[in-house]
């Protein structure tokens, strides 16, 4: 498992990267909502009230990384992360942004 702490916006985000047999579980998560490939399900996290986000890769066929969440576009949006304003045309680190 790599656990990479960077910042965006003057704020601390925590992200991760776990390999899961030939793919890897990646996220990032703000103190508001959590930013993740195809694996996490935001409609599930919604029915605890957090506010989540799919993010579908660009470049590759999958998100392998966290540059990868980063550049890829929002797929899936939970109706908590909608209400923080994360909409459809954003990029992975646009909706982190927004969960800050």
């Amino acid at each position: 498992m790599e656990k990479r702490v960077f910042e965006l916006e003057g704020h601390e985000i925590t992200g991760y990267v776990i390999p899961i047999g030939s793919v890897n579980l990646v996220f990032a998560h703000t103190s508001k909502g959590v930013v993740g490939c195809g694996a996490i399900d935001a409609v599930a996290l919604e029915k605890f009230a957090i506010p989540a986000v799919k993010i579908r890769p660009v470049t590759a066929d999958s998100i392998r990384s966290i540059d990868d969440l980063l550049t890829g576009m929002v797929a899936v949006i939970n109706s908590y992360a909608q209400q923080a304003g994360v909409v459809p045309e954003m990029n992975g680190k646009q909706a982190l942004v927004t969960l800050i």
